[in-house]
């Protein structure tokens, strides 16, 4: 039986979880293979912590090294995260005529496009299903079992912590800041979790789902990026009375010979799939043109769901070293029809607003004026009631407006006297 080695850098939780699979399904991946998946040798700066599962000493490197350069290692799995030294890693690995596995969705949505031309040129593959949605087939999905589709949007919650924290304040009625708290007891949010709250994760990944479904690999800058660190317990039971539910979604959108990128708090109505995704779960709403509306759902993160994917992608590659095969993974082709990025600014939708303003005759007359002044309808308007403050909240639902328009009538309104706090807006999605 041809023996196929591995090396893995990064031996943490997901890491770990890797070689837990690969020790204890090792029997039933030879039978479905036909080959003896081996791990070769673990890097970690730690080699001396206790792990969930034991391996020999001798397999432990604090040197990567060891691994890149190391001829009999068929396929190198990167589980640092990080930009550098990931990047460098996987570089000098493909030019020592590796095969790579990852999950960093951060490295190949700001790098990937030269790794995966030097993967290419090489006749190497670089692999990276558990980048997004952790085991989740997403990835697979788009790239082999809906290859004839041309997609029109997709619309995903991508991200655990975000999604727990809103889960939980529309759920157990908790304000944002005991929801992160909750979020970091359990071990859903990182110590700092900036980049999951503030929807950069989201966007991470959201590139790459364009990349596949668009042929295009846009840049951080071209995303527009809104966390939902803004959003109030009141939004959120506002929002229910109205019935939606509040999201962070990451959306890919073609309009017309546009493309959007965008992740954002969103307002989706509440009998729609996506409104039901609670905890750290995450979803994917893909639109295709010959597969129609698909859902692809499960969690978002965790040890084995996350390695089961990293598992997936080294099997895959071992079938083609085992056939003699090079399969560029990344054959993307860009979708032609797809001119041009649109600008947020330039972008249209429905909005939910809430106005915090004293309870003053006339004020509503003011505010109401003003967005007529940029051609902004208004759907409904609920005025509740004050609070002890003498403030009263305003809570506004739009007819369809240009995003550009809308900011400048906030930026407005925010100066009148009797608008005590900055205005939240938030975009509607009818899908």
């Amino acid at each position: 039986m041809k023996k196929i080695n591995i090396g893995l850098i990064g031996f943490g939780n997901i890491g770990s979880g890797v070689v837990k699979i690969l020790r204890d399904k090792k029997a039933l991946l030879s039978e479905k293979t036909g080959l003896d998946i081996n791990i070769r040798k673990i890097c970690d700066q730690d080699i001396t912590s206790k792990r969930s599962v034991s391996v020999d000493k001798s397999l432990l490197t604090r040197n990567p090294k060891d691994i890149i350069e190391d001829p009999q290692i068929d396929i190198m799995v990167e589980l640092i995260g990080g930009i550098n030294p990931a990047r460098e890693f996987i570089a000098q690995a493909l030019k020592r005529g590796k095969n790579i596995v990852t999950a960093n969705k951060a490295l190949l949505a700001t790098h990937g496009q030269e790794l995966f031309l030097e993967a290419n040129g090489r006749g190497k593959n670089i692999y990276f299903e558990a980048s997004v949605g952790a085991g989740i087939p997403i990835i697979k999905s788009l790239r082999e079992g809906l290859v004839a589709n041309k997609f029109n949007s997709i619309l995903g919650i991508l991200n655990g912590t975000s999604n727990y924290i809103l889960s939980s304040m529309s759920k157990e009625k908790r304000t944002f800041s005991e929801a992160l708290k909750e979020a970091k007891n359990k071990g859903f949010a990182e110590k700092d979790p900036t980049l999951d709250i503030e929807g950069m994760d989201s966007a991470h990944k959201l590139i790459l789902l364009t990349y596949l479904s668009f042929g295009r690999l846009v840049n951080i800058e071209d995303v527009f990026i809104e966390g939902i660190s803004r959003i109030s317990l009141a939004d959120v039971n506002y929002a229910k009375e109205l019935g939606f539910e509040i999201k962070l979604l990451a959306i890919a959108q073609r309009e017309g010979e546009d493309l959007e990128v965008r992740v954002h708090p969103t307002l989706i109505p509440e009998d729609h799939l996506l409104a039901s995704v609670d905890s750290v779960f995450n979803a994917i709403y893909v639109e295709g043109d010959l597969a129609g509306d698909l859902l692809f759902y499960g969690p978002g993160a965790g040890q084995l769901s996350a390695a089961s994917a990293v598992v997936s992608d080294i099997v895959d590659l071992t079938k083609d070293i085992k056939a003699g095969l090079f399969r560029p993974m990344m054959n993307i082709v860009q979708d032609k029809s797809v001119k041009r990025l649109r600008r947020i600014d330039e972008s249209s939708s429905r909005y939910y607003i809430r106005f915090t303003a004293l309870d003053k005759p006339g004020v509503l007359a003011r505010i109401s004026g003003v967005l007529a002044k940029f051609g902004i309808s208004i759907a409904s308007v609920t005025q509740k009631e004050k609070s002890k403050s003498q403030l009263v909240p305003i809570v506004m639902l739009i007819y369809e407006a240009r995003e550009k328009d809308l900011r400048r009538a906030l930026n407005m309104i925010n100066r009148l006297e009797a608008i005590k706090e900055e205005p939240i807006a938030i975009r509607m999605e009818e899908v």
